[in-house]
């Protein structure tokens, strides 16, 4: 079995992040690149600082233009929105992977509860989905907000959707690809029908569950560098991948991805571990010493830090989203940003961005245990929040000096 060192594990990790060695070009072109070695970027509303996907393509590209990644998805339609690990933007020509999802959805495949209970009120409600198809059709693209509800039975469940039976019904068709979002007007989602979203040039073979696999777990590793099966399965296309030890043992057979040994020292890391045939060419340069390191920081749902476990085991970074936190509870803060410093997390920061005064505010900054207090670090890290600021359009930026560690007063104040 080949060995990997530990270093050499999480380097090639961040490489594969396009998060070290030079950066992609800050164009459309570069942008799709990006995401198609990410295989996605998740959505989340919140704008602390920047939404998560922005926040995403800027750690990478450095500042880019926004209207770039807007033509992408509504006017080149080379990415579009869809479910991956999470509610995501996907590349278009992955539409065969994902189609696999919009034809079992709700059709009896999982048989789950949740699964049972939605297929019943949907022969409840064929009205209201007769009424959003329509009106779609005969319109284009429309709100949440302008569809009646024509529900005949309501939709029930413990969560924020209970009740909501337009909303219910727009995710059931969109999951089911029958209807897709066409354009947004600020967070708000406009949807049309999927015939006339997608473009002409969509790729439309209908795969086969195993090949679907296949190709989604070779390209959740891929983004990933290294991984356990356990990591691949909470990658891209998130707990969709039946039978997924046998696709692994059918591609390890093949010759297409290699077990691997990770060692820390003396110690073995737990676990099977893989690396794709492909990408043994970027460990062998990284060998001889071609590491680019980067510093830079990381939206809190970045693809690099998403599975919070894979974080802890590989990087010895213990990191928790703490929005949903009551303040007085929370350690770092609300929407904290963790600063990578080559293959290490060395610290965190604590950021609102102000747009009516256009100042980026750095409430806290806090570094990792063990993190070096070398200047080196800190200028890198004042750089990384300049750069942030830059992206934003912020003017000024203003610290709390009182939370900024003593070592990196110099340089962060």
């Amino acid at each position: 079995m080949l060995t990997l060192t530990s270093t050499l594990a999480r380097r090639l990790a961040v490489t594969k992040q396009r998060l070290a060695g030079p950066r992609p070009v800050a164009s459309p072109a570069g942008i799709l690149n990006v995401v198609r070695d990410l295989g996605c970027l998740q959505l989340d509303p919140i704008s602390a600082v920047a939404r998560s996907h922005q926040l995403v393509l800027w750690s990478r590209l450095g500042t880019y233009n926004l209207a770039d990644l807007d033509t992408l998805l509504w006017k080149d339609r080379s990415l579009f929105e869809y479910w991956a690990h999470v509610a995501s933007i996907v590349l278009t020509e992955d539409y065969p992977v994902h189609n696999l999802l919009m034809r079992q959805y709700a059709s009896g495949k999982p048989k789950t509860p949740r699964a049972k209970k939605l297929r019943n009120w949907l022969k409840d409600n064929a009205g209201l989905r007769r009424h959003i198809l329509g009106e779609l059709r005969r319109n284009g693209p429309r709100p949440a907000r302008y569809f009646e509800d024509k529900a005949a039975a309501d939709w029930y469940s413990t969560g924020w959707t209970s009740g909501r039976n337009v909303t219910e019904m727009l995710d059931y068709l969109w999951t089911k690809g029958q209807i897709m979002v066409a354009g947004r007007s600020g967070l708000q989602k406009l949807w049309d029908v999927s015939e006339r979203v997608l473009p002409d040039w969509t790729p439309r073979e209908k795969l086969a569950e195993r090949e679907v696999v296949t190709r989604a777990a070779q390209k959740s590793l891929r983004a990933l560098g290294v991984a356990t099966p356990r990591h691949i399965g909470l990658h891209y296309t998130r707990g969709r991948y039946p039978d997924l030890k046998s696709v692994l043992a059918r591609l390890e057979s093949e010759g297409r991805i290699e077990r691997v040994e990770i060692r820390d020292g003396g110690q073995a890391w737990p676990g099977e571990w893989y690396i794709h045939a492909e990408d043994w060419p970027i460990v062998e340069r990284l060998e001889i010493g071609a590491w680019e390191p980067r510093t830079t920081l990381l939206s809190p749902f970045d693809n690099l830090i998403c599975d919070r476990a894979r974080t802890k085991q590989v990087f010895g970074f213990d990191y928790t989203v703490e929005i949903y936190v009551p303040p007085a509870k929370r350690k770092y803060g609300y929407y904290v940003l963790p600063i990578l410093h080559g293959d290490r997390f060395v610290g965190r920061i604590d950021p609102k961005m102000e747009r009516e005064r256009s100042v980026l505010t750095i409430n806290a900054v806090y570094a990792e245990p063990g993190a070096p207090n070398s200047r080196i670090v800190s200028r890198a890290a004042a750089k990384a929040i300049e750069e942030l600021a830059v992206f934003l359009g912020a003017k000024d930026i203003e610290y709390e000096r009182k939370r900024v560690p003593p070592s990196w007063k110099r340089d962060l104040a």
